[in-house]
């Protein structure tokens, strides 16, 4: 059947992970699944050049010509309109500042005139992923988020990103809103845990999977991982709460450790009286593949259009 794919591709930090999604079952076609490592620091065509090489080895497994188009998962600031990225500031892909990725990618494929690339924010993706076919799909509103190397977030309504409006923060998303001395990523993220546990140890740490290890008999990092428990109960209860969501979706890194905060949590949404369902991803990285692909749902890209400016 003509069209009867979309590519999902999600863009990370050091990678690039792509493939082929049957848009009529929702289903990954795995043997298209092909990841490549990206160096950020790289110039702007040696990265276009990796991505191209990862898209064009799907391309060849499903042949162009069944292919509806390339959505992308795409970390911010970018132009989710235009495709252009607008990173700067940080340590990754600052080369791609003011390029126009599409026409780049679209050069190096040598696709079709008019062959469509659509774009969306990468936690964005990850949370209409899971409204599609993970945990959140049969509810009307869920928040999912993702706590790993920074702290993702989107709300989601009938599988539409809500980014305005008075029942979410601006942008719709969490990371930039206040907390304690600083802002809740900084917090919220795997740099945040490693923080504390330096200033409570005076020791340095790989990352979260490494520290949680240390967890078993050591009751410096149990506390850690419980006080992050109970405050990022604290922090999102006002916001589940005023949304109203019915499932709050959690994935990112340190979701494999919810076991050593997932009590302290839990028991700090039902002590302010948060009544949100809690459920941990399954899809994993598999959300924003999916996520990003169902840009070619035509009635959800109708209605997704107006959000995308806001991102």
């Amino acid at each position: 059947m003509k069209h009867q794919f979309a590519i999902g591709t999600d863009i990370g930090g050091s990678h690039i992970s792509c493939a082929a999604v049957d848009l009529f079952t929702g289903r990954i076609e795995r043997e298209t699944l092909t990841e490549r490592p990206v160096d950020n620091q790289a110039s702007a065509d040696t990265i276009i050049s990796t991505w191209a090489d990862a898209l064009a080895n799907v391309l060849d497994k499903v042949h162009a010509d069944n292919v509806k188009g390339i959505g992308f998962a795409m970390p911010g600031p970018f132009d989710y309109v235009k495709g252009i990225s607008y990173i700067k500031g940080v340590a990754k892909y600052e080369s791609l500042y003011g390029v126009n990725v599409g026409e780049l990618i679209s050069s190096k494929l040598r696709v079709r005139e008019n062959f469509l690339m659509r774009y969306m924010n990468d936690a964005s993706s990850f949370a209409v992923g899971e409204a599609w076919a993970g945990k959140a799909s049969g509810f009307h509103r869920s928040l999912s988020i993702t706590l790993g190397t920074g702290f993702g977030s989107a709300f989601i309504s009938d599988r539409i990103p809500v980014v305005d409006g008075p029942e979410v923060p601006r942008l719709g998303c969490v990371y930039h809103l206040p907390y304690k001395d600083g802002i809740a990523d900084d917090s919220f993220s795997t740099r945040g845990l490693l923080k504390r546990y330096k200033t409570a140890t005076g020791k340095d740490i790989k990352g979260a999977k490494e520290l949680a290890a240390l967890a078993d008999g050591n009751e410096v990092v149990m506390a850690l991982f419980r006080e992050f428990g109970d405050s990022l109960g604290e922090f999102l209860v006002p916001w589940l709460n005023g949304f109203g969501a019915e499932i709050l979706v959690i994935g990112g890194n340190i979701s494999y450790a919810y076991g050593l905060f997932g009590k302290q949590f839990e028991e700090r949404l039902q002590k302010e009286k948060c009544n949100c369902e809690v459920a941990l991803s399954e899809l994993k990285e598999d959300a924003a593949l999916l996520g990003s692909a169902y840009l070619f749902n035509d009635n959800f890209w109708k209605d997704v259009q107006h959000a995308l400016p806001l991102m």
